[in-house]
């Protein structure tokens, strides 16, 4: 079977498709065909459902003509449309980041290109109001022919955007053919190499419209607000001109503005005092166009966005975006996604304080951006672009300028890749230019700048002014040659660090500041949302960011026994090209529950804080970081203080109060503060009204202070450090390799060949089922990818303790043990020297003070603490400390300090690649029990612990979730500190302030077994 070569010529994009137009559905009557309505429309045929499908390897396989309508499709298989052939098993997913899946040679692909065929039969009924019919594919990839009742229908490539065909001449009444061959690579696959699974098939809605001879085509609707009156305008293209009534109504149905469109196709309306559109009130205005045989329903939503002295204003406003880059992915059904798959994920989106989303890296699906109109999301639309592979190409001398010198060249400079780049923009500008929710046009990603990017941008300011532009691939100072950058709106950048934010701002600050993408949620993060936060607020030309990403890419295969999803990601379907598990970067699992990130996220990004409180004079000032409400119309403060996290001492609401958005504002609050504990002042921010998404009373976020008293120290904590002045018989045995301590409640014994305790029996129960350890290693997480072969190098991962001398004295309150010791690897110098101070009181508690020097030639340490192997039946857990969720020293945002009662696995995160996770940071004391027995810790100090039940051995060299092993015991890490987060993962390294570089410090803690009978 022949069919022609359109899909490796840049001259033929796509054949006998209908000229681009903004998306709507029509119907003969006014109804609500918006979003998840639209099939109630009579003019509107789904043909999803089940196809018949035969799958390729290779185009040449292709022997008969299956478009006939003659073919017999006995040997077919079924599949669902839409849907990726993938996930129906055939072929396999492929991740890839930046590398091309096939050689670079362009527009050649390879000769073996896979296909799948797809058939279905359909009953269509001729309506002589509506005899026009176009067959509409909503997004195909990478490529399509079409064939109807076996004659050739069109050509098409642009995966994510609309392909139309006026098919009103194939069809009949009745039964009728489909029949479409979807190519895996085209020519346009040099274009589409965005880092996600790369997979196939018909994977969004598939439908016909039926139209009458004489109907609106296309039409435009552009607003002005001046002097509290918006102005309206709708330019309308027709197949021929036709009478049409417009009717605007607002959200009570009340009609503000009605007209005939003249005969130029144009009409203006004025509406005095409207409401405008924003991401907190996303008022929304109906439009209804009307004319004798068929009616078109859309939303207006009334807002500007402008550009004043280097400062984004919305409605007047300054704003911040607080966004997120989302791709289509669901573990289930790839990048297919339905109406309630988006709603989730807007709506969880709206839960964690989200005001903005990029369409990273294409075009969503239409019915997404009346859902973020609708449901209040600002958006940055993105063109279906990022051609990121040539940056990959080989070369002689590969120096960072001959990486990006190759990359401008090969693409984005090269004018033969003009018509392809401009396509993609155009097709995603006309068809959601009446969508109000996009702000900003993005001409994709990441595919060097050129131009091909400068006529883009030229093209899309020209027809629409009145929205702003941004490409991070400009990258303004990476190139020899002079381009021209007059049509960008923003300097947007990924992943800076900090001082190359400031930099900009101090020597430039031309434009307003983008991230673009920031904070990389990958694995065991973010780490640094609070340090970017406070950048964005300080200046207004930073204009905010969108954190990389919303969610994990992983393919479902199947549970384990005990009910777990097996997730597969790169290099797990056998591809031999593949990233790994740089997809697993996201703020909630492939099943949109939440990581620990989104948790962080949501309370830096809370809509109040608190700026001060002055505990003696009660006053309270308190920040409005929305951009639009008053404080007084949106958020009920509630507050509570708390005694050592076991007793609230009082509580109330703050009466309301005035603030407006980026303001502060004053109150008073007055609170009883008892003499003694470690008291919090914890103020809840609650929503006071229903919004998209939220209801009433819905936590937004919440502030904690630290009070001050006479004593400010937990008095559990204080429990468990209490002397005693017990005196028992204890005795000591001293053997070379020994000394044990020995009561008639417990028997210790401390390897002298290490400084530590191997055995710990308390009332007849042996509560260390290994000897004690001194730790510096952790799993490494995704973050530290790049610190993980230096701190191997550094051997930290083969470390371990060496006693020279132990020294035991014994007088009337215990036992005293002094050892040096030092925590060594083989081949390499000390990495560590440290005094031990082991002190045991007559009734068994055990302290010990850590004096502890480091080399200075040795790089940041991953942790430092000790390690215990507790029993497994002392698997309930209390801490005072942060939590609930994991705490580390700059992820901590969305923790607050209190008494926490959990069990032993629910303090393990269960990342998708094992990682080191679960810490607990600031804590005061953490105990371990079971029925009869148990253990406590607690120091003076803070500390962070961890308690796992997996070791850190085992997380790193285990690749997914669902292999784990549990350990014979409760893994329990005592840390003096860790090392932060960050997200070096592909963001900046690890600020300073972060980095656990001491090369002094001291570890103070007490542990207390006891026993309950």
């Amino acid at each position: 079977m022949m069919i022609p070569r359109y899909y490796e010529d840049l001259s033929i994009l796509h054949d006998n498709t209908m000229p681009m137009r903004s998306y709507y559905i029509p119907a003969s009557q006014k109804m609500n065909t918006l979003i998840e309505h639209r099939e109630d429309s009579d003019r509107f045929q789904l043909l999803n459902g089940v196809w018949k499908f035969q799958y390729y390897k290779s185009v040449y396989d292709l022997k008969e003509a299956f478009y006939r309508t003659s073919f017999n499709t006995k040997d077919f298989d079924d599949i669902t449309v839409p849907g990726v052939w993938q996930i129906a098993g055939y072929d396999s997913p492929q991740y890839t980041n930046i590398r091309y899946p096939f050689p670079f040679d362009p527009p050649y692909l390879p000769q073996d290109i896979p296909c799948g065929a797809y058939v279905r039969k359909f009953t269509y009924h001729e309506n002589i109001d509506a005899p026009k019919i176009y067959l509409n594919f909503e997004g195909v990839d990478s490529c399509f022919f079409v064939w109807l009742n076996g004659k050739y229908t069109g050509y098409s490539q642009v995966p994510h955007t609309t392909a139309e065909f006026d098919v009103t001449e194939f069809l009949k009444e009745g039964e009728n053919t489909i029949a479409v061959l979807v190519l895996k690579w085209c020519d346009g696959s040099y274009l589409e190499d965005q880092d996600k699974f790369r997979m196939n098939g018909i994977f969004r809605d598939v439908y016909l419209l039926k139209r009458p001879e004489r109907a609106i085509w296309d039409y435009h609707i552009t607003t002005q607000i001046k002097e509290n009156t918006a102005k309206i305008k709708l330019n309308v293209t027709f197949d021929f001109s036709i009478p049409v009534s417009v009717t605007i109504e607002d959200q009570a149905k009340a009609v503000v503005a009605t007209g005939t469109i003249s005969d130029d196709g144009s009409i203006e309306f004025k509406i005095p005092n409207p409401t405008l559109w924003n991401t907190e009130h996303p008022y929304l205005y109906t439009l209804t166009l009307q004319s004798s045989y068929e009616t078109i329903v859309d939303y207006i939503a009334l807002r500007t966005i402008e550009i004043r002295d280097k400062v984004i204003y919305f409605n007047g406003q300054k704003i911040k975006f607080r966004g997120v880059n989302r791709h289509d992915s669901d573990p289930e059904t790839g990048f297919t996604v339905s109406v309630p798959q988006i709603k989730k994920d807007l709506s969880l989106m709206k839960q964690h304080n989200f005001n903005s989303i990029r369409s990273s890296h294409y075009p969503n699906a239409p019915y997404f951006y009346q859902m973020c109109d609708l449901y209040g999301f600002m958006v940055i639309e993105e063109a279906d672009i990022e051609a990121h592979g040539p940056y990959m190409l080989y070369r002689k001398e590969d120096t960072d300028y001959n990486r990006f010198k190759r990359w401008n060249e090969k693409i984005a400079d090269d004018p033969i890749w003009e018509e392809s780049i401009l396509d993609r923009v155009q097709h995603m500008v006309q068809r959601d230019k009446n969508r109000f929710c996009i702000v900003m046009w993005s001409m994709g990603n990441e595919s060097a700048y050129g131009c091909n990017f400068e006529k883009a941008l030229r093209w899309t300011k020209k027809f629409d002014p009145y929205r702003l532009t941004q490409y991070e691939s400009a990258r303004y100072r990476n190139y020899d040659v002079t381009y021209d950058y007059s049509n960008l709106d923003l300097y947007s950048r990924m992943y800076p660090a900090i001082n190359e934010i400031e930099e900009y701002l101090e020597e430039d600050g031309s434009k307003p500041f983008l991230l673009v993408e920031y904070c990389h949620a990958m694995g065991n993060g973010p780490g640094d949302l609070e340090d970017y936060f406070q950048l964005i607020q300080k200046d207004d030309r930073m204009c905010g960011g969108f954190v990389w990403e919303w969610c994990d890419h992983a393919i479902a295969h199947g549970k384990t026994e005990s009910g777990k999803t097996i997730y597969y990601y790169g290099g797990d379907h056998d591809e031999e090209l593949h990233d790994g598990n740089f997809c697993m970067d996201g703020l909630v699992f492939p099943d949109r529950t939440p990581h620990t990130g989104i948790l962080e996220y949501k309370n830096v990004y809370r809509p109040m804080r608190v700026v001060s409180y002055d505990q003696e004079t009660g006053k309270l000032v308190l920040h409005n970081y929305l951009d639009f409400d008053d404080l007084k119309d949106y958020l009920d403060i509630r507050f509570e203080v708390i005694k050592d996290g076991l007793s609230t001492v009082q509580k109330g609401k703050l009466s309301p109060f005035s603030v407006m958005p980026h303001a502060d504002g004053v109150t008073e609050l007055n609170v009883t503060i008892p003499s003694e504990g470690k008291i919090y002042l914890k103020l809840i921010y609650r929503l006071k009204k229903e919004t998209p998404f939220l209801k009433k009373n819905f936590i937004l976020g919440f502030d904690e202070i630290l009070l001050k008293n006479e004593d400010g120290r937990n008095q559990m904590a204080l429990s468990w450090l209490e002397k005693t002045d017990q005196v028992k018989e204890i005795r000591v045995h001293e053997t070379d390799t020994e000394v044990t301590i020995n009561s008639k409640d417990f028997t210790y014994t401390l390897d002298r060949r290490t400084g530590l305790f191997e055995q710990m029996q308390f009332s007849g129960r042996n509560y260390l089922i290994h000897p004690m350890e001194l730790n510096i290693w952790r799993s490494p997480t995704d973050n530290d990818m790049y610190l993980k072969s230096e701190w191997k190098r550094a051997r930290y991962d083969k470390a371990y303790t060496r006693a020279y001398t132990v020294e035991t004295i014994q007088n009337m309150h215990g036992i005293f043990i002094v050892s040096h010791v030092a925590v060594v690897a083989d081949s390499i110098q000390k990495i560590l020297d440290i005094t031990i101070n082991w002190k045991i009181d007559n009734d068994g508690k055990l302290s010990s003070v850590m004096y502890v020097e480091k080399d200075d030639e040795f790089p940041v340490l991953p942790r430092f603490g000790i390690r215990m192997f507790l029993d497994k039946r002392l698997k309930n857990v209390s801490f005072y400390g942060m939590g609930p969720q994991e705490s580390y020293r700059d992820k901590h945002q969305g923790a607050y300090h209190a008494l926490f009662r959990t069990k032993i696995n629910d303090l393990h995160e269960d990342y998708i690649r094992p990682q080191e996770n679960g810490s607990h940071f600031d804590c005061d004391y953490v105990v371990f029990s079971a029925s009869q027995f148990g253990i406590a810790a607690a120091a003076e100090k803070p500390f962070s612990f961890n308690a796992s039940c997996y070791t850190q051995e085992k997380l790193e060299d285990t690749a997914h979730n669902y292999e784990l092993e549990e350990s014979d015991s409760i893994v329990f890490c005592l840390d003096y500190a860790l090392n932060g987060i960050g997200s070096n993962s592909c963001g900046p390294a690890l600020l300073e302030k972060y980095q656990f570089d001491d090369t002094s410090f001291q570890l103070e803690f007490t542990l207390v077994p006891f026993s309950k009978g």
